[in-house]
C-alpha cells in the first residue's frame, strides 16, 4: 500500500473563478489533509500553478511549486481549465499540455475532474480511450476531440493510468476511488465517513469502472438500505426489501435506481463486495467464511465476482491491503 505524491494543477496565471473552488478543494481535502491513523505517511500534495500568480479573475495561488513540478509526481490531477478553453475553444496553457505529456511519459497516473478533461484530451492522453466530463461539457469535448470516446452517462471512468470524472461531487467519487485503489477499502471507507459521504462501490482494480453513487440515499429508502447492509449474510431478495420499505416491487425498483443509479440486485452485489473487501483487509478468515459472511455463498462465487468487479482475486487483494 502506498499513498505517494499528488500534484494538483491550478491555472494561476489567470486566476481561477470562484465556482472552480469546489472542484479544487475536493482533491486538496482528500489528499492534502493528513490522516495518520489511517495511513502514515499520507499523500504528499503539491499545488502546482501553470504560471506566475497574476491579477486575473477570482483567486490567484501563491505556491512554491510550478507546472514543471508535476513531472515526477505519482498522480497528477487537473481539476479544471479556464472557462474560455471550454466555451470559446481557446487552447489550454501550452506549458500545461507539455508538462502533462512529460509527467505521463515519466509514469504518472493522470486524472481530470470536470473540465480538466479538455487538458488531457489536448495532450493526447485520451486518444482512443473512454472518458467523461461534466454533462454540460461532453458534447463540446466529443466534437473537439473526435478520437476520445466520450461517455456522458457515468460519474467517472477509470482506464488504469488515466482517469476522468464528471463535474462537482463526481470529483469526490473519483478521489475516494483513488484512495481505495492506493490504500484499500477500509481506509477509503473510513475517510468517506469522516467526510460524511457514502463509501464507494467496489471496483478499484478493474480497467473500466462506472460508479453511480449518489450524494445521499433517498430518505425513504435509507432505513431499508441500512438494514440490508447489516444483514448481508442472509439471503436477500428484491421482494423482501420492497416489503420492508412498504413499497411495491416496481416502486422500490424505481426509487432505488433513482437514488443510486443502479438496480437493486446490482446494489446488493456491490454491498456484498464491499463487505468482502473489508473482511479480507481486517481479518484472517478463510475465503469460504468471507464468502458466507458477505452473502456471496461459496468461495468460487466470491472469486468470480471479485475478479470481474475488482480485477484481482480475493487472495491477491488480501495480500495487497491486509493490515
Amino acid at each position: 500500500m502506498s499513498a505517494g505524491s499528488v500534484a494538483l494543477v491550478v491555472p494561476a496565471e489567470i486566476g481561477f473563478a470562484f465556482w472552480d473552488l469546489y472542484e479544487l478543494s475536493i482533491p486538496a481535502t482528500v489528499f492534502g489533509m493528513p490522516q495518520p491513523d489511517l495511513a502514515d505517511p499520507w499523500y504528499d500534495l503539491r499545488m502546482c500553478r501553470t504560471g506566475p500568480a497574476g491579477s486575473g479573475p477570482g483567486f490567484a495561488l501563491n505556491t512554491g511549486y510550478g507546472i514543471d513540478d508535476i513531472v515526477g509526481a505519482d498522480t497528477v490531477i487537473v481539476s479544471s481549465v479556464p472557462d474560455d478553453v471550454v466555451d470559446e475553444g481557446k487552447p489550454a496553457p501550452p506549458e500545461l499540455i507539455t508538462a502533462l505529456r512529460r509527467a505521463y511519459d515519466a509514469g504518472a497516473r493522470v486524472v481530470s475532474l470536470c473540465s480538466g478533461a479538455f487538458a488531457l484530451a489536448e495532450a493526447g492522453l485520451l486518444d482512443g480511450r473512454r472518458a467523461t466530463a461534466h454533462w454540460m461539457h461532453t458534447d463540446r469535448l466529443a466534437e473537439r476531440y473526435p478520437k476520445v470516446r466520450v461517455d456522458d452517462s457515468v460519474l467517472y471512468v477509470d482506464d488504469g493510468d488515466v482517469l476522468t470524472s464528471a463535474g462537482m461531487t463526481a470529483g469526490l467519487d473519483l478521489c475516494l476511488h483513488l484512495v481505495r485503489r492506493d490504500l484499500g477499502a477500509h481506509v477509503a471507507n473510513q475517510l468517506a465517513r469522516r467526510m460524511v459521504v457514502p463509501a464507494h462501490r467496489p471496483g478499484g482494480q478493474a480497467q473500466f469502472i462506472d460508479l453511480s453513487v449518489p450524494a445521499s440515499d433517498d430518505r425513504g429508502l435509507a432505513p431499508v438500505l441500512d438494514w440490508a447492509r447489516a444483514n448481508l449474510d442472509r439471503p436477500l431478495a428484491v421482494d423482501d426489501l420492497a416489503r420492508r420499505a412498504s413499497m411495491s416491487r416496481r416502486t422500490f425498483y424505481r426509487r432505488l435506481q433513482q437514488a443510486t443509479g443502479t438496480t437493486p440486485l446490482r446494489w446488493l452485489l456491490n454491498q456484498r463486495l464491499v463487505r468482502a473487501q473489508s473482511l479480507l483487509e481486517a481479518t484472517d478468515l478463510p475465503v469460504e467464511k468471507v464468502a458466507e459472511l458477505s452473502g456471496l455463498g461459496t468461495a468460487n462465487n466470491l472469486r468470480h465476482h471479485f475478479l470481474r468487479q475488482v480485477g484481482v482475486s480475493p487472495g491477491e487483494y488480501r495480500g495487497a491491503f491486509s493490515r
